[in-house]
C-alpha cells in the first residue's frame, strides 16, 4: 500500500512537505480579513506576489524540513509549481490572486486508503489543490487501493459569508461564543482540511471560520458509512478558530497537547476523559502574538504546531525551547528545525506537511464508544 495514514503519530513513511515558490500574499476577500501586524489601524495589507526574499528564506526553512525527514528514512515528495500570481475568476466570484502551497495540510487530508481534497473556505485558495494534482494522480494510478474523493466545491459567492463578522466587538463575539456563528454561513458544504484530526476510526473536526456545520455533516455522511465515527468540538474562547492543529494536538495514544488559551467544550472533553486519555496544557510559546512575523496572520500558537514522526519521535521548532523540555518530560526524541520565517504563510510544522504514508492500521482508541 502506498496511501496509508489512520491517525497523527503512527511511524512517518511518506509526506509531502509544502514550497513557497510563487508564494502571494493573501486578498483581502469576504472570508478574509488579513491585517499587518503592529501596524496602525487601517494600513494596507500588501497585494501581489510575495517579495523574492521572503520566499527564499520559507524556501530554505521548508528544504532543512525534508532533509531531516529524509535523514530519518521518510520519502519527502513537494507540490509541482503554480501560478499563484493569476486572479481567480468564477461566475460567482473574482479575486485579484491566489495564496501559495506552503501548507499542505489545509487543502488534502489522507484518511486511511483514502485522499479527500477539502472545500477549501476563501476565494484566493478555490484552486490550491492544484500544485498537489500530479501527485494524486501518481498515487492514484500507482495503488488500486487508493480512494480519491473531491469534496464539492461551495459557490464562494456573496452570499455564503457573514461579513458583519469582521465588525463584531469581543463583547458580541462573547455574546455569540456558544452559538459558533462565523464569517462562513451555513448555506453550503464549507471545510478546510486542517480542521480535522484523524484517532484512528474517530476523527474530530472543528467548527470554526474555515469549517462550518453543514461541512461537518457531509463528512459524517462520506465516511460514517465506511465505519468511521465523525465528533466535531468546539473551544469557546477562541474567538477566530481555523484550523485545530494550533489548539488541539495528539501526539500518541492517550495523549494530546492542548491549548491553555483555548479549552475545549466540557461536553466534547468527555470523549477524551471518558477514554482515559490525558490532556497536557503547552506551555507559553518564546514569542507573543506582537512579537510574531509582520505578514503573519496566525497566533502565538504556531508553537503547538508539531510534527510526530512516530509516537516517540515529535519534530518542534528550534526556539520553543519550553515545549521542547515539556515534550522530552513526556519519553519523546525531540528533534528541532528553524521554521520562524515560514510563519507568514500561515502555519508551522503540522500544516506544512500533508501524510501519505504512516504504519498500523485503523484502530479504535475510544473504547467506550463501542461497548455493549
Amino acid at each position: 500500500m502506498i496511501v496509508n495514514s489512520w491517525n497523527e503519530w503512527d511511524p512517518l513513511r511518506e509526506v509531502v512537505v509544502g514550497s513557497a515558490d510563487n508564494a502571494c500574499f493573501e486578498p483581502i476577500e469576504p472570508g478574509n480579513r488579513p491585517t499587518v501586524r503592529n501596524a496602525p489601524a487601517g494600513s494596507p495589507f500588501p497585494t501581489g506576489p510575495k517579495p523574492r526574499a521572503a520566499i527564499e528564506r520559507a524556501n530554505e526553512e521548508l528544504a532543512g524540513l525534508a532533509a531531516l525527514l529524509e535523514s530519518r528514512g521518510i520519502t519527502v515528495r513537494r507540490p509541482t509549481p503554480h501560478d499563484f500570481a493569476a486572479p481567480v475568476r468564477t461566475p460567482d466570484f473574482e479575486v485579484a490572486n491566489q495564496y501559495c502551497a506552503v501548507c499542505p495540510r489545509d487543502v488534502m487530508i489522507t484518511i486511511g486508503h483514502e485522499i479527500i481534497e477539502a472545500t477549501m473556505s476563501r476565494r484566493a485558495r478555490y484552486f490550491e489543490f492544484r500544485p498537489y494534482r500530479e501527485l494524486v494522480y501518481e498515487y492514484w494510478n500507482a495503488d488500486p487501493d487508493v480512494v480519491w474523493t473531491t469534496a464539492p466545491k461551495p459557490s464562494m459567492d456573496d452570499g455564503m459569508y457573514r461579513e458583519e463578522f469582521w465588525e463584531w466587538p469581543l463583547a458580541e463575539r462573547h455574546r455569540r461564543m456558544h452559538s459558533f456563528e462565523f464569517c462562513v454561513s451555513q448555506d453550503q458544504v464549507v471545510f478546510d482540511a486542517a480542521d480535522i484530526s484523524r484517532f484512528g476510526r474517530d476523527l474530530i473536526v472543528q467548527e470554526s471560520m474555515t469549517t462550518n456545520r453543514t461541512g461537518i455533516s457531509w463528512l459524517k455522511r462520506h465516511l460514517e458509512p465506511r465505519g468511521f465515527r465523525v465528533h466535531p468540538v468546539h473551544f469557546p474562547l477562541d474567538h477566530f478558530p481555523s484550523h485545530i492543529d494550533c489548539t488541539f494536538v495528539p501526539l500518541r495514544p492517550g495523549l494530546v497537547l492542548t491549548n491553555p488559551e483555548r479549552p475545549l467544550l466540557d461536553r466534547d472533553a468527555r470523549l477524551f476523559l471518558d477514554n482515559d486519555w490525558q490532556l497536557v496544557d503547552a506551555p507559553q510559546p518564546t514569542s507573543g502574538n506582537d512579537e510574531m512575523p509582520e505578514y503573519c496572520q496566525s497566533s502565538k500558537w504556531l508553537s503547538m504546531n508539531v510534527l510526530s514522526l512516530s509516537p516517540t519521535t515529535v519534530v518542534c521548532e528550534e526556539q520553543e525551547k519550553p515545549l521542547q523540555d515539556l515534550l522530552s518530560k513526556l519519553d519523546f526524541e525531540v528533534l528541532t528545525v528553524p521554521f520562524r520565517n515560514v510563519f507568514e504563510y500561515g502555519g508551522s510544522l503540522h500544516c506544512a506537511t500533508w501524510d501519505i504514508h504512516r504504519e498500523g492500521g485503523q484502530e479504535d482508541y475510544f473504547p467506550t464508544l463501542t461497548r455493549p
